[in-house]
């Protein structure tokens, strides 16, 4: 006999899924894993704990659906850097993108820094099997731009990471930077053009 196929979820379910995931984003990344609890999930997501543990079995199964969330949302830029390219263009826009996801998802970006700060226990995995490949593959594509003189030398797997630690900074630490520069608007203009310039010196320099 054929297996009956795994019914959909109705809209009312995939609502209840994303009031959770915006519950539990909150909860986390102001909380840490440790220090988040069923009890805020649910009380933020506005259901009870019986009705959360209907959708999920539990805080990790909570945590795991949102790092892998993230991670495929936070690898996109990256993915999308394009071999046929302009070399500077592609990685200034991948700078660009950076920025921009500081800018709209800070909690998200949170989330993650807790979650390697722990030492990745969740996602150790999915470090080494996801990002790993690509992390090697955007690397050895820059070093080549790099051998053909289309961009000025360094190194490709520090530059990545230089890109990371700075823009990233920007999401992680936004109650200090709201702090010293409280006017957001000028301050995130004045950060992508700093930025910008940075990469851009680097990449163009004899």
């Amino acid at each position: 006999m054929a297996q009956t196929a795994a019914k959909k979820p109705s809209r009312i379910q995939l609502r209840n899924r994303r009031r959770i995931m915006d519950a539990a984003l909150e909860v986390f990344s102001q909380h840490g894993y440790r220090g988040a609890t069923l009890d805020q999930i649910a009380e933020g997501a506005g259901m009870s704990k019986p009705n959360l543990i209907y959708y999920f079995d539990g805080k990790e199964a909570i945590h795991v659906a949102l790092l892998n969330a993230l991670m495929t949302e936070w690898l996109a830029p990256l993915q999308d850097m394009n071999p046929g390219g302009e070399p500077l263009d592609e990685i200034l826009t991948y700078v660009r993108r950076k920025m921009e996801m500081s800018r709209l998802y800070p909690r998200e970006s949170r989330l993650f820094a807790n979650e390697i700060l722990q030492g990745a226990p969740r996602m150790g995995p999915h470090l080494v099997s996801g990002l790993k490949p690509l992390f090697d593959e955007k690397a050895a594509l820059i070093g080549r731009w790099m051998e053909d003189g289309r961009l000025a030398k360094s190194d490709p797997q520090q530059l990545i990471l230089s890109i990371w630690a700075i823009t990233q900074h920007y999401a992680d630490f936004d109650a200090q930077i709201r702090a010293l520069i409280p006017d957001e608007a000028a301050g995130w203009d004045a950060a992508n053009a700093h930025v910008e310039r940075i990469f851009r010196e680097l990449l163009t320099a004899n």
